[in-house]
């Protein structure tokens, strides 16, 4: 179902918002067009309990995201490096549940995951092979942007011929391609600190590590970390992009610090193809379907990207990400339609979260089944969007 912006909620589903937060169609058809729509992690978000301060500053950070990404597709870039670019930005931040602001697992340390997946080989990098497809990386402890790691090692096969990889041979190829790599104190921010002792039931102090000035930027408003909490309280969340470009490639880029208080050495769904990521394309089959989509100005090539976020042991139980593009795939149902159906699929089980997705027709569907997702487009316009919470509707920022 396509809506368009200020419209009332209509959703055949009563549990999973639909929208303009979760799905919007372009109004151009029939020509070239560039999309990014990223998330910053769904959850239990209170919206009683937030302040307009702190609602604007996890805004602000979402449009920074989504100008890095526009950069790279207005100047005509490659989908890949407009994900990667909004990802990082996201996990420059300590706000989000990746890269600087990851979560601590029960033994206070913190262990990220990333991904990164294309529904072709990108242009520019013509040896990479169709096959290669993507890649997921787990339990890193030093890579600062684990987007900018799962990129170098899609595009170095000879060096990571593999489908996934973790811990210190990923960590150890990425520095040979030039990754930037930190000490583990890099990653400390007091209030995830606070929340993994808090929910442990164990004091909260002394503080293992103390921010060097300037970083954990939004450790707190105002600079201080007296009472300051984030909006989303233990975290199971991620951040991610999906990017279309002009050349018709969609990628999928995610990353994350897990659960918060998981067990050391827990794989979430983040990097495991088809569960937290997915990203693909297929021809059309069918001659009258065929017809119809070229009447309508579009090819006979259908693409889709998915990044999920939320209870990510249901979404590896569901394969939810690729079973949206299967279900457009093999049942013919819209963007909208099979991504509201999967995310309902979560809920039924008692999983929840929520996933951007995006097609190359330009059209992008957010559902959720929780209070809250960070979560932002921004088109050929170059006006970025964003909402938070589950009654929110996108609005320039």
């Amino acid at each position: 179902m396509a809506t368009h912006e200020k419209t009332p909620l209509l959703c055949s589903q009563p549990h999973v918002r639909a929208d303009l937060c979760n799905a919007e169609t372009p109004k151009a058809r029939g020509q070239k067009k560039f999309t990014l729509v990223i998330h910053g992690g769904a959850g239990t978000m209170d919206k009683a309990r937030s302040t307009p301060e702190l609602r604007a500053q996890y805004k602000a950070a979402l449009a920074r995201a989504l100008t890095a990404g526009y950069g790279v597709l207005r100047d005509g870039g490659e989908a890949m490096d407009a994900a990667v670019a909004a990802v990082s930005s996201m996990e420059d931040c300590s706000l989000f549940n990746a890269g600087k602001g990851a979560v601590f697992n029960v033994a206070g340390k913190n262990e990220l995951e990333t991904s990164i997946m294309l529904s072709r080989p990108p242009e520019k990098h013509p040896s990479v092979p169709p096959t290669r497809r993507g890649i997921g990386i787990s339990l890193l402890r030093h890579v600062r942007n684990p987007s900018k790691l799962a990129r170098a090692l899609y595009l170095a096969p000879a060096e990571a011929p593999h489908t996934m990889l973790s811990g210190t041979t990923a960590e150890a190829i990425g520095e040979e391609l030039g990754i930037e790599l930190v000490d583990e104190s890099y990653f400390f921010t007091e209030a995830r600190w606070r929340e993994h002792r808090r929910g442990l039931g164990l004091p909260e102090e002394p503080l293992p590590h103390r921010a060097e000035a300037g970083e954990g930027e939004y450790d707190s408003p105002g600079g201080n970390n007296n009472g300051w909490v984030p909006l989303d309280q233990l975290p199971t969340g991620t951040v991610g992009a999906v990017a279309l470009d002009v050349r018709g490639c969609i990628a999928s880029v995610t990353s994350t610090g897990g659960r918060t208080n998981k067990l050391v050495g827990r794989v979430g769904d983040t990097p495991v193809m088809g569960a937290g990521f997915w990203a693909e394309e297929w021809t059309l089959r069918g001659r009258i379907r065929r017809a119809w989509r070229q009447l309508r100005g579009k090819g006979k090539t259908v693409a889709v990207g998915v990044s999920g976020t939320g209870d990510g042991d249901y979404f590896i139980r569901h394969a939810t990400a690729s079973t949206i593009g299967h279900r457009m795939k093999y049942l013919h149902e819209s963007l909208d339609v099979a991504a509201r159906a999967c995310v309902e699929e979560l809920r039924v089980d008692g999983g929840i979260g929520g996933v951007i997705a995006l097609d190359n027709s330009g059209n992008v569907a957010m559902p959720l089944n929780c209070s809250g997702m960070y979560r932002g487009v921004v088109r050929e316009d170059g006006v970025p969007k964003a909402a938070i919470f589950d009654d929110d509707e996108l609005e320039a920022v």
